[in-house]
């Protein structure tokens, strides 16, 4: 595979899947989790049993392209014996204990564009990132190779940034001991 001028290869012990559709809940699913558990069916199975009576599902686009809410990737962390907490913005960034999280699950308001031109819409798109061999890389399926962020001090900043922007909100990957004793949180 070629790369293109001056671009740095990702190590090949990164697993990123690329954007396809409406599919970054899918993709970032699988991005935080390292390796491919989910597909674009599964998603709609899952949308099926979070709606069973409903003609049009309310977890995902009309248009079956994708566009899965929240509640597709708890339940689908859930079905893998994982928990997605909340992390409340108002908290300091230096109460996440990082080595209790999987990893984190971002969702960002993201812009629209036809082409080359860009529209006054704002769409929702979820990211993933997650530490690999001591480094946090930033998985956004938007991103033609994983990004690295470094340390626990660059995984902190990228989130800063991204609060600091607004309407981000930020999910942590957790195993359900962790979620149960909050010990993803940790003391100032």
């Amino acid at each position: 595979m070629s790369q293109a001028p001056g671009a740095r290869p990702s190590p090949p012990s990164v697993y990123h899947e690329r954007q396809r559709l409406e599919l970054c809940a899918v993709h970032a699913l699988n991005n935080v989790l390292q390796q491919q558990l989910f597909s674009q069916e599964a998603a709609d199975e899952i949308c099926k049993r979070l709606a069973p009576d409903s003609r049009l599902n309310p977890h995902r686009s009309l248009l079956g392209t994708g566009n899965y809410d929240v509640n597709v990737i708890m339940a689908a962390l859930q079905g893998l014996g994982l928990a997605a907490v909340w992390w409340d913005r108002r908290r300091p960034l230096s109460q996440l204990a990082l080595p209790q999280v999987l990893g984190l699950i971002l969702n960002l308001p993201s812009p629209v564009s036809l082409g080359l031109l860009s529209l006054p819409l704002r769409r929702r798109h979820w990211v993933a990132l997650r530490q690999v061999d001591g480094i946090y890389y930033n998985l956004d399926s938007k991103l033609r190779a994983p990004e690295a962020l470094g340390d626990e001090d660059g995984v902190r900043a990228f989130l800063a940034a991204a609060l600091a922007q607004g309407l981000c909100e930020v999910l942590l990957v957790v195993t359900k001991e962790v979620e149960e004793k909050g010990c993803w949180l940790q003391s100032d």
